[in-house]
């Protein structure tokens, strides 16, 4: 696993299913809630601050995921998209970096068309079957419990940085 993360210099993750469980919770008034793990959090974070880009796509609008955005720095939030692999392709535009360059981490059959391009397709424990079938990984976490936090490790590790960033840190 780590020979594959070596080379990448940007994670792009769905949301729903991802970085959340893949529930979606409504109070009585209609708000949205999402449920994120703090520890992707700090992976995120963590790749962050080692020179790693993240963005995120998703096909749906939330306003608690923009303030989760802003909370982790994250700038890069494509949300609302209906074609991935579009998106992913302006990413790669605006970067400069190469699709090699790239791992997309996904779970459900919205995300096949990008895994089936991205550089390195990585899949959450629970992901649909044809999710795990494309993925050049697959986490031993389910979505939203910890998957992220897993890559974002392997990541740091893969790349020599995991005792720099940890001593930076704390």
């Amino acid at each position: 696993m780590l020979k594959k993360l070596k080379p990448i210099k940007l994670l792009v993750l769905d949301v729903d299913g991802v970085l959340t469980a893949g529930e979606v919770i409504y109070d009585d008034s209609g708000k949205e809630i999402k449920i994120f793990n703090v520890h992707d959090g700090l992976g995120l974070r963590m790749i962050m601050k080692a020179g790693i880009q993240v963005a995120l796509i998703t096909g749906r609008r939330s306003k608690a995921l923009v303030y989760r955005c802003k909370n982790l720095g994250i700038e890069k939030l494509y949300d609302g998209v209906r074609d991935k692999v579009a998106a992913l392709e302006q990413i790669i535009s605006e970067t400069g970096l190469s699709i090699e360059e790239t791992a997309y981490m996904g779970d459900d059959l919205a995300d096949l068309a990008i895994m089936k391009i991205a550089g390195l397709p990585i899949a959450v424990a629970d992901a649909h079957e044809l999710i795990i079938d494309q993925a050049g990984i697959i986490t031993t976490a389910n979505g939203g419990c910890g998957a992220v936090r897993e890559i974002c490790e392997a990541l740091l590790k893969a790349q020599g940085v995991w005792e720099k960033i940890i001593t930076e840190l704390f």
